[in-house]
């Protein structure tokens, strides 16, 4: 157990980095088992769940190594073995083992996945695809094992197009993914396994062909991509409590849909080719949002952005289409004296007015973005602010508290050890 403390009511400035993607991360992992020789990444956050994944590895004999921002794995001796439940569960993206294990091994066990409780979040449509690859998800795989079929996806989703991906990229024929996702991580999957040899084409489009090949093996570091989620989180800060915060190491493209509100908000920002600066904001305007699958609104960025919008002049609207459960930060903020509400929990609506004064308070981080809600308002706030359970904070945030004290902030994270 650990918490975040925070003193807020400070104007900061200075340079913030981001770090690697966490969502390509945590897929990029499980895909190493796939490779027939060691892999190396780069650009790698400093985050839980990368050492909950390298727990998993461990499970199965194969080592890996992490250093600075450098992970180094090495499946060539891995073996079959149940995956650590406790690791699972605590760990959503641990589903992409189950891809991963079916290309490399025909079969796979794997316990239902954990991670942050945002409502509903079905693995159906992993499982038509890895029916429809040829495997029995019952107990085993097909007589003939895995091969090449055709795949469309009742609803977009990144999970499943990136666990149809690791299942079918060593099946013998074709497979074509219908409706697929188009993230930005997918596309930096694709590239780590295209650079091993696989042949996958259409990333980032909603049809993605495959035509599987025998082997995969790393012929150079592969560096992930910045952190899109990261990038938008402190854009809001800096908006929100900043005198002048340039964000560096981010692809503004992958930013387009957040970007564009920010603008319209009325914030001051400066795009550059990989970083964006901002200015002091002054009269904000309240805006309207709908999350969307990509390009659209991320979800991941509702939260995050909540915060600003206590600074819009009048009432802004938010409308989640694909988590309209995603709302733990709202009780929360409330407490700090935040005006948000929940209007309508079935249709994912969120009304933010004006909150001209925010106020320190002990408040408990339910999940990863709900929590850098709460840094951001907690340093808006006069006062402490005191954020329990910020273990769900560093799922998802690199060096959170030395980017924040960076550019000025006063925060201290206090690990409470745990009595046995």
């Amino acid at each position: 157990m650990s918490k975040l403390i925070i003193d807020g009511g400070k104007r900061l400035s200075g340079e913030i980095s981001i770090g690697g993607a966490k969502n390509s991360t945590v897929a990029l992992i499980p895909a190493a088992i796939l490779a027939d020789t060691p892999v190396r990444f780069d650009s790698v956050p400093d985050i839980l769940d990368v050492h909950n994944l390298m727990l998993i590895l461990k499970s199965m004999n194969v080592s890996s190594e992490f250093k600075g921002d450098v992970l180094t794995i090495d499946p060539t001796n891995i073996v079959e073995a149940p995956l650590p439940s406790k690791a699972i569960k605590s760990l959503r993206a641990s589903y992409y083992f189950m891809g991963a294990l079916l290309g490399r091994f025909q079969r796979a066990t794997v316990s239902f996945p954990g991670g942050d409780n945002i409502g509903p979040r079905p693995i159906d449509q992993h499982i038509k695809a890895f029916k429809a690859l040829g495997a029995e998800v019952s107990d085993k795989t097909g007589p003939d094992g895995l091969h090449g079929a055709q795949i469309f996806l009742d609803i977009v989703s990144v999970g499943a197009t990136i666990n149809t991906i690791l299942a079918s990229v060593k099946a013998p024929g074709t497979t074509v993914i219908g409706n697929a996702a188009k993230e930005p991580e997918i596309i930096d999957i694709a590239t780590f396994l295209n650079n091993m040899g696989a042949n996958i084409r259409g990333a980032g489009t909603d049809v993605i062909r495959i035509e599987g090949v025998p082997t995969l093996q790393a012929r150079n570091t592969h560096t992930i991509i910045p952190d899109r989620i990261e990038a938008g989180t402190y854009l809001s800060l800096a908006a929100a409590v900043g005198d002048g915060i340039l964000i560096t190491n981010i692809i503004p493209e992958h930013l387009e849909a957040f970007v564009a509100k920010l603008e319209e908000m009325g914030c001051d920002l400066t795009v550059y080719e990989d970083s964006i600066y901002v200015g002091p904001s002054h009269h904000l305007k309240p805006i309207r949002i709908k999350v969307m699958p990509y390009p659209g609104f991320a979800t991941d960025l509702q939260q995050p952005l909540t915060p600003l919008l206590f600074k819009a002049d009048g009432r802004s609207v938010i409308i989640d289409t694909i988590y309209p459960k995603r709302i733990k930060h709202i009780t929360e903020l409330n407490k700090l004296g935040g005006k948000i509400k929940s209007e309508d929990t079935d249709e994912g609506i969120i009304v933010v007015d004006h909150s001209p004064k925010l106020t320190g308070a002990k408040v408990q981080a339910g999940e990863i973005r709900a929590g850098a809600s709460l840094v951001i308002a907690g340093l808006m706030a006069d006062g402490t602010t005191e954020i329990c359970h910020a273990d769900n904070i560093l799922r998802g945030y690199g060096n959170i508290v030395d980017k924040l004290r960076g550019v000025g902030a006063d925060v201290t994270l206090e690990v409470e050890e745990r009595v046995n």
